[in-house]
């Protein structure tokens, strides 16, 4: 599908995302509105301890009104390398440090409408360095065995979907079949 930009207009600035309006035309010819979120790229990671246990966050998420099982995740700083910004969110939610972070993958969250890019680390060596972390996160820490974590997949208890993806990308790197 081939289109033309015809207008492109930011109509939101907030703190976490932009929102802009482009008007394009179509291959036939077809004027469209769409209405772009711009978000910048994220992390989230795969944590495993020596055990090879995974480590969670159990925070509490205002827009869907509930506390929510998930990886720990963050947004990539301007000029921030992603695999910076893993080790930094390590330290800011969990207090540990990886020795190794290795990339397993990369998506988009949501290409209908967001330019939002997260990529996937595991995180290997655990050792504590904790950083402080957002004043408006409430965290709590939440570390599983491996079947118990893809069992919640499964029982439908994990809904987040970066954790979904996430836990689906590191599954043959941790031996669950």
């Amino acid at each position: 599908m081939k289109y033309e930009v015809l207008k492109s207009e930011r109509v939101y600035t907030g703190r976490a995302f932009s929102v802009r309006n482009d008007r394009l035309r179509m291959d036939r010819g077809h004027i469209a509105s769409m209405d772009i979120v711009e978000h910048n790229s994220s992390v989230t990671i795969l944590p495993v301890d020596e055990q090879g246990r995974i480590w969670f966050v159990r925070q509490l998420r205002y827009p869907v009104g509930d506390w929510i099982l998930e990886l720990p995740a963050g947004v990539i700083e301007p000029s921030e390398d992603p695999r910076d910004t893993a080790q930094r969110e390590l330290q800011e939610e969990i207090g540990v440090a990886a020795e190794s972070l290795d990339l397993i993958g990369e998506f988009y969250l949501a290409p209908g409408y967001s330019t939002e890019l997260m990529y996937v680390y595991l995180a290997k060596g655990l050792f504590a360095s904790p950083l402080e972390g957002d004043l408006d996160e409430r965290i709590e820490i939440v570390i599983l065995e491996k079947r118990e974590a893809y069992q919640m997949v499964e029982d439908g208890e994990i809904r987040d979907a970066k954790t979904i993806a996430a836990l689906y990308l590191g599954r043959s790197r941790l031996g669950v079949v």
